[in-house]
């Protein structure tokens, strides 16, 4: 007689992305994977004794989400610190810095998070001197939502040796003031870099994302333990909204050596694979710390193989690099992080070693470069099925569309990014965007159609990591003027770009992301029927329960 399952779940309403069986009402779990995917009557008769029931109650029930953009380290840390999130003006901000700072007496950095670009008043970027009045006696620094500029007072520049400007990598700029000295705003990781080294973390959280290599000097074995229990923290959260794998931003040895630690003591709850972070001012050498990655860590797990790059910034600080100037800055374009033959030569290599590539591209002329650089690998190497990454394209030129599709390229794209998804006001025309960029920019339903594979994330902890927002922005969304184009899309097509196609995107696709018999069971069970609750609400729909290779990591 065939063993009895450890789980079951019955009176589910199955959304299994098996195109054999697309529905079902149960499923079966032994040990670490789906033995049987049913009805409620051949699941029930396969329990014994000690198998444990979980009652979905109609609920939808589907493959695990698979979060494919997230700083981890980053935002487990976040979870500590200050929120400012849609809140506007001095005085509030002032209250808030200083009822958080009151509690932190030991905290060497007082770190806010969310931060607009205009915190201190609308249209104005804050200055040094703004956040003086804030906090005049200890440092300060506020991270914008989009991660790629903070604001810090006269003590946290000090602190970092930057108050008097310093040199800084291509792309980052720290914005001087008439007087010589630094005016308060660092934009990108080269600029921002130093100040973040000054928190209770030492700036550990995002070495990552700043530089890609390992700490320096060293983490200690308390702060390695502390940086174990902050990131193990970030991935409860996770497991809290049905996430069962994240594909990591950022990355060094460090954040995989802590992961692998805590999956051999049995405490992994998401899958997480971590990338190795190539900076533009790199040796392409380093691209043997992504071989060596790929060999070191390769469980079913914590894994790697995958190489990361940035090739511009924001459009929020123009930084986004794009064909045609800013409308309200007509004397730049923004900036390129990898000069095109730099980049097209980073290409050939990592794709000749087998890995995958993906870049942060957020302006048109960034998205150009990407996909020049991409095809450099094809023409030099041949074409395979790679599944190189263009992450976020907010903005694509309509020649530059099918490319993504005639080189197996992949478009990430995060919903709540865009304005449509209601979480961030529209950019009105003639200042960041054009009439005609507006046309085109986060064009998901566009991508989609051209037939480019397509991938959903949140970019945690640019957004909160809970999926159904998100979701809910992409499907519901919110009505915005013209020249805004609806790129709202069906509940069923988002889904499964946070889960089966997430699985493809990571070449998992034979046993991950589907609810059929063999292949790993991770799960989320949802609140109620996705597909009968008002679209309106989807982004209020929670996870009751999560399973992660067979384990439940977390239940309400």
């Amino acid at each position: 007689m065939p063993q009895a399952p450890d789980l079951v779940i019955l009176n589910g309403a199955l959304c299994t992305f098996d195109p054999a069986q697309p529905t079902a009402t149960a499923i079966a779990i032994s040990g670490r994977h789906i033995a049987a995917v049913g009805n409620d009557t051949d699941i029930r008769a396969l329990a014994g004794p000690a198998t444990r029931i979980i009652d979905a109650g109609g609920a939808t029930v589907l493959p695990g989400f698979i979060d494919s953009h997230v700083h981890l380290f980053a935002g487990a840390a976040e979870l500590d610190m200050l929120d400012l999130t849609g809140l506007q003006g001095l005085d509030q901000l002032r209250e808030a810095v200083r009822a958080y700072a009151a509690n932190r007496p030991e905290d060497p950095l007082i770190m806010g998070v969310g931060a607009d670009y205009d915190i201190v008043a609308p249209g104005i970027s804050a200055t040094r001197h703004d956040l003086d009045d804030v906090l005049p006696d200890r440092p300060l620094a506020l991270m914008t939502p989009d991660h790629h500029t903070v604001f810090a007072n006269t003590a946290a520049l000090e602190q970092a040796g930057i108050l008097h400007g310093a040199p800084t990598p291509e792309g980052s700029e720290i914005l001087m003031a008439k007087d010589g000295t630094a005016a308060g705003q660092l934009n990108e990781t080269g600029a921002f870099g130093p100040v973040l080294r000054l928190s209770a973390l030492g700036g550990r959280d995002l070495l990552g994302y700043v530089t890609g290599t390992e700490p320096d000097p060293a983490a200690t074995a308390a702060e390695r333990a502390h940086d174990k229990e902050v990131i193990l923290k970030g991935l409860r959260h996770c497991a809290s909204h049905g996430i069962t794998g994240l594909h990591n931003m950022d990355g060094n040895f460090y954040q995989l050596e802590l992961l692998s630690e805590l999956e051999q003591e049995g405490r992994l709850p998401v899958r997480v694979q971590v990338p190795m972070h190539l900076k533009n001012y790199d040796p392409l050498d380093r691209l043997q710390e992504a071989d060596e990655m790929r060999h070191r860590f390769n469980s079913d797990k914590v894994y790697s193989g995958r190489v990361k790059m940035f090739m511009d910034g924001v459009l929020d600080s123009y930084t986004a690099f794009m064909l045609a100037p800013y409308p309200g800055r007509p004397d730049t374009v923004g900036d390129a992080v990898f000069t095109a033959e730099q980049f097209n030569e980073a290409c050939i290599r990592a794709d000749a070693m087998g890995l995958q590539i993906s870049v942060h591209a957020i302006g048109d002329a960034a998205v150009r470069r990407v996909l020049d650089g991409y095809e450099a690998a094809q023409r030099t190497n041949g074409a395979r099925d790679s599944r190189h990454r263009v992450e976020h394209i907010e903005v694509i030129d309509p020649a530059d569309l099918p490319r993504v599709l005639a080189l197996g390229a992949v478009a990430s794209v995060q919903p709540l990014h865009s304005p449509l998804g209601g979480l961030f006001p529209p950019y009105p025309p003639g200042d960041v965007l054009s009439a005609a960029q507006i046309t085109r920019a986060f064009a998901w339903r566009a991508l989609r159609d051209s037939g480019a594979r397509m991938v959903f994330s949140t970019d945690w902890p640019v957004v909160p990591v809970d999926v159904m927002p998100s979701i809910a922005g992409a499907v519901h969304g919110t009505d915005l003027p013209a020249p805004w184009v609806d790129n709202r899309i069906d509940l069923i097509d988002a889904l499964a770009a946070y889960t089966r196609d997430n699985a493809w995107i990571e070449f998992s696709e034979h046993h991950k992301g589907v609810l059929k018999a063999g292949y790993l069971a991770d799960i989320a069970v949802m609140d109620r029927n996705l597909f009968e609750a008002p679209t309106e609400t989807l982004a209020k729909a929670r996870t009751v329960v999560t399973i992660c290779d067979g384990d439940v990591t977390f239940q309400r």
